[in-house]
């Protein structure tokens, strides 16, 4: 790979992208404002997410990637292109190979999308890997080594719970139940319990600030804005963790019983391995207080959160940017 080349991270919740040489250079929620008629762009990322719930009828804004795949080619189509041509230069003559993560369980309908758009918006070449393997790399573990390593990557659309060993995924599940359940989860909590009506936008914040996985740890509040369901005027209300920890733990404990159930599949050496390596938590919805106490609660076996787990995915495809043997050995669309 060449100076230049491009790793990017399709999130449900972020756009972010990585640039060969540089680092990081875009970081923005998954977010795009359209209008309505024409289906022309307007804003991207920061800008658009601001929108959401405020805009008139002739703009709209949207999320392009839902459970983690394209939902609307067209929008993510013009984004890629927007997201590419921030990162060219004057002297920029090339066209960059650019490395995209997809979910663990993405269909070959759903690979050809992504390859097709990358495709349109200016990539050489399209390299597709797994968003476990990238967010494994990402978080430091040594995963060509034949030690079993575990991660359980929850971004907004999905949470994919891998077993890696060898470069390779030993056994994995993709659940649609990630950050995005919970946001809805606690909307639907607020209105049963409060009469009142939030958006995803104060959900999200809701979740992301005061958020727990264990009822026992302190508690804080936040006071909110919304709508009273009963009268319709705008009003606010306060938000306990408590109430957070009871609109989202049924969702936790679905993360919590997939990942036992990886265990179990697990072949008993690899299984032993990861008594001793752990569990290691990526992506943004691992950043719930009390979340690595729980599934040590749950199931015995050492847990810790990655750093930065949000940039875990984008990060571990940058390094594989760096290596051409490692990037050939986990592409999925890659002939070895």
């Amino acid at each position: 790979m060449k100076k230049g080349d491009l790793g990017i991270d399709l999130g449900t919740a972020s756009l972010l992208v990585f640039q060969k040489g540089k680092g990081i250079v875009i970081d923005e929620p998954s977010v795009i404002a359209v209008e309505a008629k024409t289906g022309k762009i307007i804003a991207i990322g920061s800008d658009a997410k601001e929108m959401i719930g405020k805009t008139p009828k002739d703009i709209k804004a949207v999320r392009p990637i839902r459970d983690g795949v394209i939902a609307d080619y067209q929008i993510i189509e013009q984004a890629l292109k927007d997201l590419v041509k921030r990162t060219r230069t004057k002297f920029s003559f090339s066209r960059p190979a650019v490395v995209v993560g997809v979910p663990a369980k993405v269909t070959s309908v759903e690979r050809r999308a992504v390859i097709e758009a990358t495709t349109a918006a200016g990539a050489s070449k399209v390299y597709l890997v797994l968003e476990p393997i990238a967010a494994a790399i990402g978080a430091g573990l040594h995963i060509f080594d034949s030690v079993g390593n575990m991660v359980v990557d929850i971004g907004g659309g999905t949470s994919d719970i891998a077993v890696i060993s060898l470069g390779g995924i030993v056994v994995s599940r993709s659940l649609r139940t990630a950050g995005d359940a919970m946001d809805d989860a606690i909307i639907k909590f607020v209105k049963r319990k409060y009469k009142f009506l939030i958006g995803s936008s104060t959900a999200e914040d809701v979740k992301n600030k005061i958020g727990k996985a264990f009822p026992t740890l302190e508690t804080f509040e936040l006071e909110v804005r919304g709508r009273d369901a009963l009268n319709g005027l705008p009003g606010n209300i306060r938000i306990t963790s408590d109430d957070v920890h009871e609109a989202i733990s049924q969702i936790l404990q679905e993360i919590v019983l997939n990942l036992r159930q990886i265990l179990e599949d697990t072949p008993p050496e690899i299984a032993a391995d990861i008594m001793d390596t752990g569990v290691v938590l990526t992506g943004g919805g691992s950043l719930i207080r009390g979340l690595p106490d729980l599934i040590i609660q749950e199931t015995g076996i050492k847990t810790v959160v990655a750093e930065d787990p949000r940039t875990c995915v984008v990060k571990g495809i940058g390094e594989l940017l760096d290596c051409d043997k490692h990037l050939h050995r986990v592409a999925i669309n890659h002939s070895k």
